[in-house]
């Protein structure tokens, strides 16, 4: 998406540099805030999922747009975070009134992503983008609770809210050729998690060729008797 720094005029930069600046030392509870050095007009987010919803334990990332026209328009919000909510459509767009008819310029980017949260613990499936999840919150809500919990615990759980990994320090185990279930760590070979000593694999075979290699040059030698 086009950065708008250069459509928004220098005091309403101004204004959201200080506002963003503010959220960034100060975020609302539960929120933590990724500000762009390089483009003010989008900010990314994290959103953890309110306790005593299906999206507890989770987090989920976001992000606000803001167009040309702010703060006279309202910004767009974006869940990057794949969810099941009535609210959010399958692009991640959001919809709740505070991004469209209940906007004011007064209002702020702090009560938005507040607004954002609150919409996790009090959906509105009178304005669903997702009608399947909607009808669900309407008619089923065990059947709703479950595939919200579902899509939280395989996509905002568990991770880094999408920062990237770093590769582990020092030197990697190598695999054993020829077979992917099999590598060697020091002096041990893992196949399958099973570990097995190669020092002792390796002393217990050479004493046993040692053992029957002195039977055979012992039955030579009677034979010349």
């Amino acid at each position: 998406m086009n950065s708008n720094v250069e459509n928004l005029p220098p005091q309403v930069l101004r204004l959201v540099y200080k506002e963003v600046s503010a959220l960034a030392a100060d975020p609302p509870e539960g929120i933590k805030i990724y500000p762009s050095e390089e483009d003010i007009t989008e900010l990314h987010t994290a959103i953890e999922g309110p306790e005593g919803t299906p999206y507890a334990g989770g987090v989920f990332r976001m992000r606000l747009v803001l167009g040309k026209d702010f703060p006279a328009a309202p910004p767009r919000g974006y869940f990057l975070t794949k969810i099941f909510h009535p609210n959010v459509g399958h692009k991640g767009e959001i919809c709740v009134n505070v991004l469209k008819r209940d906007w004011k310029a007064e209002l702020g980017l702090r009560h938005v992503l507040l607004t954002i949260k609150c919409l996790l613990i009090h959906p509105n499936p009178e304005s669903a983008l997702n009608e399947e999840a909607g009808k669900l919150l309407l008619e089923d809500y065990k059947e709703y609770a479950s595939r919200a919990h579902l899509l939280t615990e395989i996509h905002a759980m568990g991770g880094t809210s999408g920062a990237p990994q770093e590769p582990a320090d020092g030197p990697q185990p190598k695999k054993h050729a020829g077979d992917p279930n099999k590598r060697v760590v020091g002096a041990a070979l893992v196949t399958n998690g099973v570990v097995t000593n190669n020092l002792s694999n390796s002393s217990s075979s050479g004493n046993t060729n040692i053992v029957a290699k002195k039977k055979t040059d012992k039955k030579r030698a009677l034979r010349r008797l």
